[in-house]
């Protein structure tokens, strides 16, 4: 019986260790391909980093759409390391203000934004809001793409964030349900909904008009009950909230250009591997130049569309846009101090 005892185990501590050798060998074969595919060597830590994004636009945007392809390049570059979760329509932040403190404290870690909300956490921002700054949406990527874009971009670790690229809304155009706007004085006494920007409501004091700010959230309603006449905004943000319904006249005036830029929380973003900071940086700014193709396709679309609608589309001249933009120069002398002549050059094509 001691034999039989005595045999029994040596082969059950036999068997032990071969149980042991195997799943040493099974995770150095794991770990031998978490190095190759890069999901857990070099810079990486083999975490998932989920990462929540959230903007006011509506599903067909083309920011959202834009956004939804770059959930799917993240996904697949970094191995399934980054989950981006996407949320539309203001459903956790109601305007870009909200959701630009929340991306600041930590509460939310990303969000897409127009760059005139940054203007009043950083005057330099305004520079984008000069009226008739830009004559074409090519000077305008120029722009944001090149030095102009990133001094700014540098400005925002002092603000607790990250910028990861710069989309646009296109060209803020003029509608009203007064006339059409076809020179100086058809602006005058047109009760106008600016955004809360000092800078827009001076441009349009210079016009004539009588500007004051006023929740987006409530527009439509203002708007249909004749407390204001009219408003400036982007052709995609005039078609996905039906403006058309209370709006008659749209005059293609091009007052301002309307970037919008993607922003992460720092702490937030240097917590993650230096590979996938690589990762974010490298494929917003891809993502960002796709938003633009996006917006202009539906800027193409959303004409016929108002058109189609009932609106009252007209166009200025190159000679009415260049008296236009004579008139709101006294906007320039009273912000270049506050903006700094410098970027101001910098936003000016060669």
């Amino acid at each position: 019986m001691k034999a039989h005892t005595k045999s029994m185990l040596l082969l059950i501590f036999c068997a032990g260790f071969i149980v042991i050798l195997s799943a040493c060998s099974s995770n150095e074969n794991t770990s031998a391909t978490n190095d190759e595919n890069g999901s857990d060597g070099g810079d990486g830590d083999g975490k998932t980093y989920e990462l929540r994004i959230t903007h006011v636009l509506p599903e067909d945007h083309a920011s959202n759409i834009a956004l939804e392809e770059w959930k799917e390049t993240l996904a697949e570059e970094s191995n399934g390391r980054i989950d981006l979760q996407i949320y539309p329509n203001g459903q956790l932040y109601g305007s870009d203000a909200e959701a630009t403190e929340a991306v600041q404290l930590g509460n939310i870690e990303m969000t897409m934004i127009g760059t005139f909300t940054l203007a009043s956490f950083n005057e330099k921002f305004m520079v984008f809001d000069l009226p008739f700054l830009f004559k074409s949406r090519e000077t305008a990527h120029k722009a944001m793409d090149g030095k102009l874009g990133e001094t700014l971009l540098k400005e925002l670790p002092d603000m607790d964030m990250v910028g990861l690229g710069y989309g646009e809304n296109g060209f803020r155009q003029f509608m009203n349900s007064e006339h059409p706007i076809e020179s100086i004085e058809d602006f005058k006494g047109l009760k106008t909904r600016v955004v809360e920007n000092e800078l827009y409501q001076d441009t349009f004091d210079e016009l004539g008009a009588n500007p004051s700010p006023h929740a987006f959230g409530e527009l439509y309603s203002a708007l249909q009950q004749g407390t204001f006449d009219g408003g400036d905004m982007p052709i995609s943000i005039i078609t996905s909230n039906k403006f058309y319904e209370v709006q008659d006249y749209l005059t293609m005036t091009d007052q301002f250009y309307a970037p919008v830029i993607t922003l992460i929380n720092k702490e937030k973003f240097q917590s993650m591997p230096d590979d996938l900071q690589t990762l974010l940086k490298e494929t917003g700014k891809e993502m960002s130049k796709r938003q633009r193709e996006l917006a202009k396709k539906q800027d193409t679309e959303n004409i016929e569309l108002l058109k189609e609608k009932g609106m009252e589309i007209n166009e200025l001249t190159a000679e009415q846009k260049e008296k236009l933009r004579e008139k709101v120069q006294p906007v320039y002398d009273k912000y270049k101090d506050v903006i700094g002549e410098d970027l101001i050059k910098l936003a000016k094509p060669e």
